[in-house]
């Protein structure tokens, strides 16, 4: 068969495909794909990388081979090859991933972006490969493809670790260029401040001057018109300018509650793409980072142990340090049995009598100071370590969602607690003093 009939049974194909699977799994997996060769029954397609092919081969096989029997009108197996690297950068199609480059990324370069938080350091598996590569082409084609690029899914799945890896990515390549990450809550008080002093213009020009935007937690935005009408506003100047848009949310746009049509409708102008809860394997990965964060020796077989019997992804971290904890305590190295014994014995039991009182107790008796305090509006740099503290540990040792910890300090905004969490979390690997604090209030809370 030569080349044009090949082009031709693949468009066919790719037609009836299309209308098989999400927009979003179409665009990113099948649209850059060719049929190469058919010969002896044997079916040669081509798909731009090897993670495309992962992905097309555990979801779609049976699909593309009874669909392309079908217009071949004979049976056949399928063999996926990836594609040739094009010579010239401009030749790419819209799914080609440069290599990473290994450039170290500076440090403190954009505010309220994590520097860690790139894709060399994402663990991908089956439950985040969709999103993990739409991100990826993003950040090498902003503002031509994909545009906004719309991330969903549950919290803790990796959705803000996407977002700043883009944003990462494209600081490295080019710092000059302006870049703004920030969250709905933090877009809503921006607005609502401006509105408050008179300088609407100012606010309007940091936003619409952006060369990358990305907005977290977009769906707190429903019901918020004024708020709502300024994001529409912007989102329309900046996709004219060719500016990128990144949002995320807990759910797809047309889902939100009380967002206004119009901006919904903008919002799934691009793609939209979801992040599963992540599967076993996954959850060993991420383990086998965060260790490797803390500096600690962990076997794959202990991650499995772990990863198989703690089923948030944001509880990983906290039951990993409370490993730690233990094997210190004990004096001893982390071995099977002793994760085995915190997971299933000890640990285990003590959470469940643990109250988050009791937790704010030994706090402020580790800081020496009273639990209205904590819970108060002050801001004092001790009294603000303290609280942080406290959001990490009814996070990691409770689980408990970021709204029910903003109620327990005082009815504190969700966006303040993810903020206070990742902060601990981030000083936790870089400085020896609030990691030996955190240990010394674990101890005691187990005592």
């Amino acid at each position: 068969m030569n080349s044009p009939e090949l082009n031709e049974l693949w468009e066919k194909t790719l037609g009836e495909i299309e209308i098989e699977v999400s927009k979003a799994n179409f665009l990113t997996l099948f649209k850059n794909t060719s049929l190469l060769s058919l010969e002896k029954n044997i079916a040669s397609v081509a798909a731009p990388s090897t993670m495309i092919i992962d992905l097309l081969k555990k979801r779609f096989h049976d699909l593309i081979q009874k669909t392309l029997e079908k217009h071949a009108g004979e049976k056949m197996d399928l063999i996926f090859v990836p594609k040739t690297m094009p010579s010239k950068k401009e030749d790419t199609g819209p799914l080609f991933i440069e290599q990473e480059e290994k450039r170290k990324i500076t440090i403190g370069h954009l505010p309220r972006v994590r520097q860690e938080y790139t894709f060399q350091n994402m663990a991908v598996s089956s439950s985040n490969q969709l999103a993990y590569i739409s991100a990826q082409t993003v950040s090498q084609k902003i503002g031509t493809i994909y545009n906004p690029l719309f991330i969903y899914g549950p919290v803790g799945v990796g959705k803000t670790h996407l977002m700043q890896a883009i944003a990462n990515h494209v600081y490295q390549k080019d710092p000059a260029k302006k870049i703004i990450y920030t969250t709905s809550e933090e877009f809503t008080n921006e607005v609502v401040e401006a509105i408050r002093t008179n300088n609407t213009a100012q606010m309007k020009q940091r936003f619409r001057s952006v060369y990358l935007l990305l907005i977290d937690d977009v769906q707190f935005i429903a019901g918020k018109d004024r708020v709502q009408e300024e994001l529409f506003h912007t989102f329309n100047i900046l996709i004219d300018n060719s500016a990128q848009v990144v949002l995320s949310s807990d759910r797809p746009p047309q889902e939100i509650k009380k967002l206004e049509k119009r901006l919904s409708s903008r919002f799934a102008g691009g793609l939209t793409v979801d992040i599963e809860t992540p599967d076993f394997e996954l959850k060993t990965a991420i383990l086998l980072i965060k260790a490797k964060k803390y500096d600690i020796d962990l076997s794959v077989e202990i991650a499995k142990i772990i990863a198989e019997k703690v089923q948030d992804v944001r509880s990983l971290e906290g039951t990993l340090l409370r490993i730690l904890t233990e094997a210190k305590t004990l004096g001893t190295e982390i071995t099977e049995d002793l994760a085995k014994k915190t997971l299933s014995g000890r640990g285990e039991e003590k959470k469940e009598h643990i109250h988050p009182e009791d937790i704010i107790k030994n706090v402020c008796v580790f800081y020496n100071i009273k639990s209205t305090q904590i819970k108060g509006p002050k801001r004092d740099a001790s009294l603000a370590k303290a609280r942080q503290v406290a959001m990490y540990l009814l996070k990691k040792e409770l689980n408990l969602s970021l709204v029910e910890i903003g109620n327990i300090l005082g009815g504190r905004d969700h966006t303040t607690i993810m903020y206070g969490v990742e902060k601990i979390e981030n000083n936790l690997s870089t400085k020896t003093q609030i990691y030996s604090e955190i240990m010394g209030i674990t101890k005691n809370l187990r005592e």
